[in-house]
């Protein structure tokens, strides 16, 4: 049977995803079969667990996905594999106010399936009070287990005792440390991590974490805590598929596409025919649907707007079929994107709204959509769960219709979003689960 932990933090920022790719390596340098996934809404992050494991990396919210959905992605997660490394998003506690075990809280997943937990302490400009945390976490909700702690960030010998020594005699097992070393990191931009597909230097980097993993933390006491992990697939879809065979952007501008929607796809029997905008590629005429994810298309404008060929084939496409773009890729269907520069650049002009990255504005949060038309995600009234997190805002609506209504996680109106115009559709939300399946 597969057994699971979760490594988890107090907060963002905290070596989570440093501590989890040094830890899926150094597992897999022992010939165990190691799989990961992610709570939350997060791209970046799986894309990294895929190039260590070598496995499709999926995601679990406790707020986007039914409970029946949740098993689902946790069994597959699952298959195959001798131990599933769950990380986490945030903060293990942090997620909406309510309802209560559904709040998208990576505690929520934790407590549901009995996942034992490591909590990766940043001890920096502090001591004995790592304790204090430590105990905090541990005893905040009797359902939750955390099975033991990795100091990170620790300055000296000296610092290490002080904290290990605290946070044993509160009762808590310290399973290593990470001594402190700027050059371990991981470049950001915008959106969080760059992307581990554009990091040339990515096999060397994860090298390193395996070596420091290895000789720092206690490989052996992590096996112990690990659980049995007990789900089963229930055979629920996140997403219907929008077509049989599905042609999708996939370059370093587009690359936004869950592992998770993707599956259900598969599972559903759908074919994905990647393409590259960035190469001038267009979408295989053989497919019945076109679908742009997310990614980066405000680094990568000029070249998109000179993808002449891409441009083209796009438009007879969506004459005749389904195109759908989600955040980025919502984007490149408008008139034109301001890129950071205040550079203005044609883009596909498929759809009538206006787009700038220059006069940036954060957008960030789950969101429930409510379709106002039927469209590639599903039929009118078809009700999905997401998110949005973008800089970029709209500049100029255009004509088009809207394409959903749109509720934040605390079940707020945030009006109306996204455009239609013939068979092609899309918005800043990147949908994450179906809770319509009956109007999907």
């Amino acid at each position: 049977m597969t057994r699971a932990i979760m490594i988890a933090a107090p907060r963002s920022g905290g070596g989570k995803t440093t501590t989890t790719l040094g830890l899926l390596a150094a597992l897999r340098g022992r010939n165990i079969a190691v799989q990961a996934a992610k709570t939350g809404p997060d791209y970046i992050d799986p894309a990294f667990h895929e190039v260590v494991t070598g496995r499709s990396s999926l995601n679990l919210d406790s707020w986007a996905m039914t409970p029946d959905l949740l098993e689902t992605m946790l069994a597959q997660s699952a298959e195959g594999a001798d131990l599933l490394v769950v990380e986490s998003a945030m903060g293990l506690f942090d997620g909406l106010i309510g309802p209560e075990k559904s709040r998208g809280a990576p505690s929520d997943i934790a407590a549901r399936f009995s996942i034992p937990v490591i909590l990766v302490l940043d001890v920096s400009g502090q001591g004995q009070s790592a304790a204090a945390i430590a105990h905090g976490f541990a005893t905040l909700d009797p359902d939750v287990h955390v099975a033991g702690v990795v100091l990170n960030q620790v300055a000296s010998p000296r610092h290490l005792s002080m904290a290990r020594e605290a946070v044993l005699a509160a009762g808590i097992p310290v399973l290593g440390a990470f001594m402190r070393d700027p050059s371990l990191t991981l470049p950001e931009r915008h959106l969080g991590l760059v992307q581990a597909r554009e990091q040339a230097t990515l096999t060397e980097l994860l090298q390193r974490l395996r070596a420091r993993t290895e000789d720092a933390l206690d490989l052996d006491g992590i096996l112990r805590v690990a659980a049995p992990l007990k789900a089963q697939d229930k055979g629920e879809l996140a997403v219907p598929p929008p077509g049989q065979r599905i042609a999708i952007a996939d370059d370093a501008a587009f690359s936004f596409l869950y592992g998770h929607v993707a599956k259900s796809w598969r599972q559903a029997g759908a074919e994905l025919i990647p393409f590259s905008p960035l190469a001038n590629e267009g979408p295989n005429d053989s497919c019945d649907a076109c679908w742009l994810p997310g990614g980066y298309p405000e680094l990568h404008a000029g070249s998109l707007a000179a993808a002449d060929q891409f441009i083209s084939r796009l438009e007879v496409f969506s004459r005749t079929r389904p195109v759908h773009g989600e955040c980025g890729g919502f984007m490149v269907l408008g008139q034109s994107l301001e890129d950071a520069n205040g550079t203005t650049h044609r883009m596909a002009g498929l759809l009538g709204h206006e787009t700038s990255f220059a006069k940036r504005k954060m957008n960030l949060g789950y969101r429930e959509a409510t379709l106002q038309t039927d469209c590639a995600l599903g039929k009118k009234g078809a009700v999905f769960r997401g998110h949005e997190f973008h800089y970029a805002r709209v500049t100029n609506a255009g004509t088009d219709h809207p394409l959903a209504t749109l509720r934040d996680g605390n079940g707020n109106d945030l009006g109306l979003a996204g455009g239609y115009c013939g068979y092609v559709s899309g918005s800043f939300f990147h949908v994450m689960a179906c809770r319509d399946r009956d109007a999907a």
